[in-house]
């Protein structure tokens, strides 16, 4: 009988396709089902890189072969935006990866750094990726739990020195997924520290340094001194410009890192579409007033006032949720110590709302839950409504 390889059987099902299935089967019923689940964004991609995306399209030249480890230009257009937004200089030949996705090239960076023997120091709760790609590739995940009490940050301190001599990678992610939490700056130089210390690639996460509130700007972890040796970080055009679907991303940092990454892409895909490369480039563009700027602002506005709208809605509930500074996702605690896959399951037949059980991110996300800002207000009100009344006719013992 044909199997799947063995290590197939330590992957759990992917969270989101869970999430999919329990929800297309409320919509069977002829439910009106809102999904707060995924972080998917709902706004479109400015048009003017949908512009230079068809423009880019119709040049013959791009529909070859594109540079495995992306185009000269745009390795010199994410430099040159470092550099602005960041105040960090990086070569565009060594400091610079192309990715199809962040996604894509958080997976490949473990497998180039990381086997057998090797330990892999994780956050927990946490994007999935992370853990099961450094299961996958021998390795053995280490958590490192985010206790609300320390703002979600990592204790580095409890970890044993024995686990930190062995260790390969240190995995951070701010603003972070799931919790929405922020990293000081003085955080991330005692990351640095300790890495350099230990010989440890740090890898940080750096999904969400557009989507910030309230006058916070999220930082660059090579914005410290000596990070650019120890340190790469991943920077997507997903969230800041409603592209996740256009897969393109970059990693930047570490030279001895970024080759290995770059030459294990080199066996595995064929970089990003030159035309995506192409649009990536307009989008970052810093001249004429900086559209990416205007483009943030406006977004982020958008995203501020669905989260108040949902915080104070379900404040008013009595569900324990906060109102963080970056990223559009809430992470709050379950109604009367439910388990997180309980209260998930509890929204969903008593809410027609989907949100995401914490458990899915690790054992610490266990009686948490997450909501992503990614319906209009319209739908966010009626979602809370559903939610506040769910609470209300169903009450749940503590």
């Amino acid at each position: 009988m044909i199997k799947p390889a063995a290590r197939m059987a330590e992957l759990p099902p992917y969270l989101f396709l869970e999430l999919d299935r329990l929800a297309e089967a409320r919509r069977q019923l002829g439910r009106d089902v809102i999904n707060l689940g995924v972080g998917d964004p709902d706004l479109p991609t400015p048009d003017y890189i949908v512009d230079a995306m068809m423009q880019a399209v119709k040049r013959p030249a791009n529909h070859r072969y594109p540079n495995y480890l992306g185009g000269v230009s745009f390795r010199r257009s994410m430099a040159q935006w470092y550099h602005h937004r960041f105040g960090v200089e990086l070569d565009p030949d060594r400091e610079v990866v192309g990715l199809i996705g962040s996604k894509e090239g958080i997976a490949h960076l473990i497998w180039a750094m990381a086997g057998a023997g090797d330990l892999v120091l994780v956050p927990d709760p946490a994007y999935p990726v992370y853990a099961t790609q450094a299961t996958l590739a021998g390795a053995e995940a280490v958590t490192l739990a985010l206790d609300p009490s320390r703002g979600f940050l990592p204790d580095l301190d409890a970890v044993d020195e024995a686990v930190w001599r062995q260790a390969k990678m240190l995995w951070l992610n701010y603003p972070n997924n799931p919790t929405g939490a922020i990293a000081p700056e003085a955080f991330l130089a005692e990351a640095v520290d300790r890495c350099r210390h230990y010989d440890v690639l740090l890898c940080h996460d750096n999904a969400y340094a557009e989507m910030t509130y309230d006058g916070y700007r999220a930082p660059s972890v090579l914005q410290i001194p000596g990070a650019k040796e120890i340190a790469v970080e991943f920077y997507s055009f997903s969230k800041p410009f409603n592209m996740t679907g256009w897969r393109v991303a970059a990693a930047v940092g570490a030279p001895v890192a970024i080759e290995a990454l770059g030459l294990l892409k080199s066996h595995l895909d064929s970089g990003v579409f030159t035309a995506v490369q192409e649009a990536a480039i307009v989008a970052l563009d810093t001249g004429g007033g900086s559209e990416a700027g205007r483009v943030f602002e406006r977004m982020n506005a958008i995203y501020a006032a669905r989260r108040d709208l949902v915080v104070d809605g379900l404040s008013a509930a009595g569900l324990d949720i906060s109102r963080p500074l970056a990223t559009f996702y809430l992470w709050f605690r379950t109604p009367g110590k439910m388990t997180s896959a309980a209260a998930s399951k509890f929204f969903l037949e008593q809410a027609d709302t989907v949100v995401t059980p914490g458990r899915a991110y690790g054992a610490h996300g266990e009686g948490w839950l997450r909501i992503a800002l990614t319906e209009s207000e319209e739908r966010l009100q009626s979602a809370v409504e559903r939610m506040a009344a769910a609470v209300k006719m169903h009450p749940v013992g503590s």
